[in-house]
């Protein structure tokens, strides 16, 4: 019988801390729910196999095996890695209601949700900036501590 992980816990960093380890646009992006222009985000068009984590955290997110392009200038993805819940709140921000989404373990504002993904796989699209994520490399899963989604990319 294959036991799971133990349930990892996410502490949220000081604001001292944050403000001297993250680069100013992602300290923008995960604590002032800021945007980062289309296509000039690392990942936008990134497509190696492997995870994408919370910057601020490290709380894993999204797997590139649910990510596509969009044509949007943003990492897209059709769905969290399993397992993973993300909060969904109600952002009026520029004029119109959008689903705002952020991590559970630490509030990092990350992006938003969008009901026009593609419909074969749920119909959603979760709009990521680059500068809320950390990419992991399926090669470096295990090193990193992520050993759990290493069988994803096998």
């Amino acid at each position: 019988m294959t036991q799971s992980p133990p349930k990892r816990t996410y502490a949220k960093p000081s604001d001292a801390e944050l403000r001297g380890r993250l680069t100013p646009i992602q300290y923008q992006v995960t604590q002032h729910e800021g945007t980062e222009r289309a296509f000039t985000g690392e990942y936008w068009d990134t497509d190696e196999d492997g995870i994408y984590v919370d910057v601020v955290s490290g709380e894993p997110l999204f797997s590139s095996k649910d990510k596509y392009d969009a044509g949007c200038g943003w990492p897209s993805f059709t769905r969290p890695l399993g397992g993973v819940s993300l909060t969904e709140n109600t952002d009026h921000k520029i004029g119109y209601a959008r689903t705002e989404v952020r991590s559970q373990g630490v509030d990092s504002h990350l992006g938003h949700v969008f009901p026009d993904g593609p419909q074969e796989e749920g119909g959603l699209r979760y709009c990521i900036n680059s500068a809320s994520l950390r990419f992991v490399p399926a090669s470096r899963l295990d090193a990193e501590g992520y050993g759990e989604y290493a069988a994803l990319f096998r």
